[in-house]
């Protein structure tokens, strides 16, 4: 077992230096100690909600990935979070997070497919007595982005205690300081129920700004889970209708650390303060994603 991409650091509860330039203290969403349930916001003008989320037209495609080479995720594209498989998640979470393990995460059939199983991975020097494994990808220390436009199409899956999510975290600073951004959360007690949701100083953990809506094909079909990010805020939707908006309120960092760069994340986590209950039948399951895709202003 490769040593860990990752490393806790409890006291600081940050992204850190360490090695190659960059080590990660897993924080908020499916990192946080209070788990993330969304809260929502005052619904946001007419005028906003009726707009449709698209890629606006000055806007260029500048990182992707499609998921046309069979065999283990990109290299070149996605690391591994495996930083707290030892000492365990945070949110009181089950799962076991795998180092390049085709079992856990795979493209095939044009697909990325992150797979959580019931099994104890017994045999790794960074077990922690857990009975599930999974996999967290991350584009930290490969890519980046401060705004954009950002859309992951994805099949989720459906198991009571399943907790899959696309989101983004700061590249550097403390938690939740830095700021995360929730693209899409969902959990397999209410499988129909997809949710999006800001982190920041102002309000983290519980107290998280966002919303949700109901896809009722969300385990059964994919989906565009959507993310516009500019300096004036930041709206969520999937297949092109928005369901929550998060503004600039222009009253300092706080509120709005969304000024500087942030990595995606793509992981199944399984139980804890969230995701409730583990159904073991229902194992194994799996989230397919036929692409990610992020745009950027054309300079």
């Amino acid at each position: 077992m490769p040593t860990p991409f990752t490393q806790f650091i409890a006291q600081r509860r940050c992204w850190t230096p360490l090695i190659a330039g960059l080590a990660l203290a897993a924080c908020g969403s499916g990192g946080a100690d209070v788990a993330p349930a969304p809260a929502q916001t005052p619904a946001p003008p007419a005028q906003t909600q009726m707009q449709t989320l698209s890629v606006p037209a000055s806007y260029k495609l500048v990182w992707s990935d499609e998921f046309d080479r069979a065999g283990l995720p990109d290299p070149a594209k996605w690391a591994y979070d495996t930083g707290m498989n030892k000492q365990g998640w945070h949110n009181k979470e089950l799962q076991y997070y795998s180092h390049a393990r085709a079992e856990n995460s795979a493209v095939q059939d044009g697909k990325l497919i992150i797979t959580a199983r019931l099994e104890a991975m017994d045999k790794q020097a960074d077990w922690g007595g857990q009975r599930y494994s999974s996999a967290r990808l991350i584009t930290a220390g490969k890519a980046e982005w401060t705004y954009g436009f950002f859309e992951i199409r994805a099949k989720l899956p459906c198991g009571k205690g399943s907790w899959p999510a696309i989101w983004m975290l700061a590249s550097q600073g403390e938690w939740p300081a830095g700021g995360e951004l929730d693209i899409m959360e969902q959990i397999g007690n209410e499988p129909t129920k997809v949710f999006s949701t800001v982190h920041t100083t102002a309000g983290s953990g519980a107290h998280g700004k966002g919303g949700e809506t109901q896809v009722a094909g969300a385990c059964s079909a994919f989906h565009n889970y959507q993310m516009h990010w500019t300096a004036e805020g930041v709206r969520f939707g999937i297949d092109g209708k928005p369901h929550a908006v998060y503004p600039n309120a222009k009253t300092g960092k706080a509120a709005w650390p969304f000024d500087a760069p942030q990595f995606l994340i793509l992981n199944i986590a399984i139980g804890g303060d969230l995701g409730g209950a583990v159904d073991d039948a229902a194992l194994p399951i799996r989230m397919e994603v036929e692409h990610v895709r992020v745009y950027q202003q054309a300079q």
